[in-house]
């Protein structure tokens, strides 16, 4: 994508500097040199080259977090020495049960969306629990301090493990309906509900059978997990022996779509997959959990060999950070472990991290006509970075004129600094939909 631009249209704000962004056929493009021109709602309306150079400070898309658990942010980095169905019932579950009451819930759900924006993600994909007043709470949070964001009432009306925190199929056919209207009410431009069944073996057939005809009838989000360990993969075959395979209950149970994310994928067989790309349903790539809960590794150049849409999820708590630059971290790690286990295993490539934590996620959300990169007309969602900040965790020491390196590639090692080094010091500035919300004022 070169310079170009919507004419006619009046700016708000013009932003100067390097761009780096993913496009469909370029997984980094770099634009130096480059004036932004944005709107009054927000969108790019065109992109100029001009005369500006800046060392080791640029601009890249906002980061979209494609699954994490608002209601879990309270333990991040503990509790991590079960495997899943065990940590559900131990530590989990205890702590979603706390959400009935406003007051924690406000406080908790305020420090994850000022700790994730902070962070660079400027999506969030939550997961919230089943009490719908609290829920709508955190959507008002997220469009109070400026967060684009999908947000869940989780549905489950069967849960043996921990029977004191579920629904009955009733209550949950009606709270959902509930959440759904009260939230598309509030007219909020940057919020929207998604459907949220726990996953399939918290659901039972008439629930997950009215989940999918409530996404379908008001074409609405999906998002749930899948195949994330295996001894949840087996309770799926024993709770559901009518279906093929676990991707089967939600297709029989019209859950998938071109608008469905689903979480970790460790164990989707080739026919699973197949469904995934038909479907138009996606993935959300949770490398910090799969490991922390030793649940298992995704092989993403398999899902990209398939064709199905994937991004990128802290997956907090079962992920130990709120950073999407640890997701980044820790793809690349588990691909690189992969890759020793199997020579013959192609390595993600920090370019192609890059485009799952930016552009794939929008397009794994199905907002890749909103966010996503700096095309003309999309949102101005974007990251202020400084590599060399003061003060911050990362030393240049060859720090000499990128105007001598050819083809860019200061920005190569740029990137590369941020996604092995750099944290939330690194990220001066935070943009959604040309609003700066990072830092934060005193209103948020």
């Amino acid at each position: 994508m070169g310079p170009s631009s919507d004419t006619g249209t009046s700016l708000k704000s013009v932003f100067w500097g390097t761009f780096v962004h993913s496009t469909c056929n370029e997984a980094v493009q770099v634009l130096e040199d480059t004036a932004v021109g944005v709107d009054h709602e927000g969108k790019v309306r065109g992109l100029l080259c001009i005369d500006v150079y800046t060392s080791f400070i640029f601009f890249m898309p906002g980061m979209v977090d494609a699954h994490i658990h608002a209601s879990q942010y309270s333990f991040t980095g503990t509790a991590l020495d079960l495997p899943l169905l065990e940590w559900l019932n131990t530590y989990t579950f205890p702590v979603e049960a706390q959400f009935e009451d406003p007051e924690f819930a406000k406080k908790i759900y305020s420090q994850v969306v000022r700790r994730t924006l902070r962070n660079g993600t400027t999506t969030a994909c939550y997961f919230a629990t089943i009490y719908t007043e609290t829920t709508l709470l955190l959507a008002e949070i997220a469009d109070r301090v400026g967060q684009r964001a999908l947000v869940g009432k989780v549905c489950m009306d069967r849960n043996d493990g921990a029977s004191y925190y579920k629904e009955s199929t009733e209550e949950s056919m009606r709270e959902t309906d509930k959440f759904i209207t009260q939230l598309l009410g509030k007219g909020y431009p940057l919020v929207s509900p998604i459907i949220t069944p726990r996953f399939a073996p918290s659901c039972t057939s008439p629930l997950l059978e009215f989940l999918g005809k409530t996404a379908k009838n008001n074409d609405i989000h999906v998002q749930s997990h899948i195949s994330e360990n295996r001894d949840e993969v087996n309770l799926v075959q024993q709770l559901f022996p009518d279906c093929k395979s676990y991707t089967d209950v939600y297709l029989k149970h019209g859950l998938l779509s071109r608008k469905t994310v689903m979480a970790h994928a460790c164990y989707l067989s080739d026919k699973e997959l197949e469904i995934f790309h038909k479907t138009g349903a996606s993935i959300a790539h949770c490398p910090n959990s799969n490991i922390s809960l030793c649940s298992g590794m995704l092989d993403v150049s398999r899902v990209m060999k398939h064709k199905v849409k994937i991004g990128l999820g802290t997956d907090v708590a079962g992920g130990y950070a709120p950073s999407m630059l640890d997701a980044i971290r820790r793809a690349i790690d588990t691909s690189k472990a992969l890759t020793i286990l199997d020579p013959k295993h192609q390595t993600l490539t920090f370019q192609e991290v890059f485009r799952l934590a930016t552009l794939g996620g929008s397009q794994a959300l199905s907002l890749d006509d909103q966010i996503g990169n700096f095309a003309v007309g999309k949102n101005f969602d974007a990251l202020l970075v400084n590599v060399s900040v003061p003060d911050g965790p990362i030393d240049i020491c060859n720090e000499e004129d990128p105007k001598v390196r050819v083809q860019s590639y200061i920005w190569f090692d740029a990137l590369k600094h941020l996604f092995s080094s750099g944290d939330d010091r690194n990220i001066v500035e935070v943009y959604v939909a040309g609003r700066r919300v990072v830092p934060f004022d005193n209103t948020s």
